[in-house]
């Protein structure tokens, strides 16, 4: 039995800096998104439920709070415990549907053709912001018979659009105060200070000021009606941020390069051998002699096998380009998990000329 451990290698090109709009590298504080989970029950389904103590519990909570006392927990394979989750948008008003994901809790097979009764969804502060409910979209089929099944896509997760009501909204303080903060999505200095020089070309001097790398602080209009098309204008104004550093991000795990379009590499040498681990298991049966008294036992025969490759000094030159690092790593015919040593030995050697991220 060979075993092998493979490897992938992607090298993404990255576009140098564009114009972009500040809407797109700049986020307004204030201004986010909210999660809202919650417990339910679907019913409906074809005797694909689970019958777990949880779901009896549910639908037992579920019968008193419409009246009715079964006196015991209540179980169904027609029935499955779900966690409803769902994200609140920033600026939600009550009266607004959002969708939501219902997933299997227990030992449901299939939610497809199921029903979600009216479940709450709370937020991270305990409070209830939307009511979720309706007939569930699964996007997968499967059967099963004499003992085989089939499956397609994923059946135990669905989804309800506009499923839920929003029932209680979020304040949100952008219209509030003299100032808007920016937030970038990236940490960078020149891009904080870029910003803040578009903002103040436009709307004159000192009403951008930059505090950090990241936030920098706008006198907005004092007029809550000016506000709103103030805000719009800001976020799409044009200019060039400045230029990430050069970095690689190597995956450990799977083997995975990534280097942006800034790296480049010093003339270095590099001899780099292969060593490859073959071990070959195949099973003996011992049998002892018919007068003997012993036990006939299977042992397993193993090969180990260790072979090293001769490995080649090479020259790799200087380049300045993504596409000159790659032909030079290429032409070294090393493969990803070679490369990852390559790259750290590279990196400690000071020829690489870029952000060496493991993660």
């Amino acid at each position: 039995m060979k075993r092998t451990l493979p490897y992938l290698l992607a090298l993404f090109l990255v576009s140098p800096a564009q114009a972009e709009r500040i809407k797109d590298i700049t986020g307004i504080a204030g201004v986010r998104s909210n999660q809202l989970v919650g417990y339910g029950v679907v019913v409906g389904l074809d005797n694909t439920g689970d019958t777990s103590a949880i779901t009896g519990q549910g639908l037992a909570n579920l019968m008193n709070n419409l009246g009715l006392a079964p006196g015991q927990n209540v179980t169904s394979k027609n029935t499955a415990s779900v966690m409803v989750t769902a994200s609140l948008p920033a600026f939600t008003r009550p009266g607004e549907n959002i969708d939501v994901t219902v997933s299997a809790l227990g030992g449901s097979k299939s939610l497809r053709g199921g029903t979600l009764l009216m479940t709450p969804l709370k937020g991270a502060d305990g409070q209830v912001y939307a009511m979720a409910q309706g007939s569930l979209l699964v996007g997968g089929a499967g059967g099963s018979g004499g003992g085989s099944s089939a499956v397609v896509n994923h059946l135990s997760a669905g989804r309800i659009p506009a499923g839920a009501t929003v029932e209680r909204a979020v304040p949100m303080r952008v219209g509030q105060g003299d100032f808007i903060t920016l937030e970038l999505k990236v940490s960078d200095f020149t891009t904080a200070s870029r910003v803040s020089d578009a903002i103040e070309r436009n709307f004159g001097k000192g009403v951008a000021i930059p505090l950090d790398a990241r936030v920098i602080q706008v006198r907005a209009p004092a007029d809550p009606g000016q506000r709103v098309a103030f805000i719009s204008q800001l976020e799409n104004l044009n200019l060039n941020p400045g230029l990430a550093s050069p970095k690689v991000i190597v995956n450990a795990r799977t083997g995975s390069i990534v280097m942006n379009q800034l790296v480049s590499v010093d003339k270095c040498a590099i001899a780099h051998g292969n060593l490859s681990v073959t071990i070959t298991a195949e099973p003996q049966v011992s049998q002892p002699n018919p007068l003997a008294g012993g036990q006939t036992v299977v042992t397993q025969k193993v090969d180990v096998q260790v072979k090293s490759d001769k490995g080649e000094l090479m020259t790799v030159p200087a380049t300045a380009s993504l596409n000159d690092v790659v032909k030079a790593l290429n032409a070294l015919g090393a493969t990803p998990q070679d490369l990852l040593a390559i790259l750290q030995a590279m990196k400690a050697a000071g020829a690489l000329k870029a952000d060496l991220e493991i993660i």
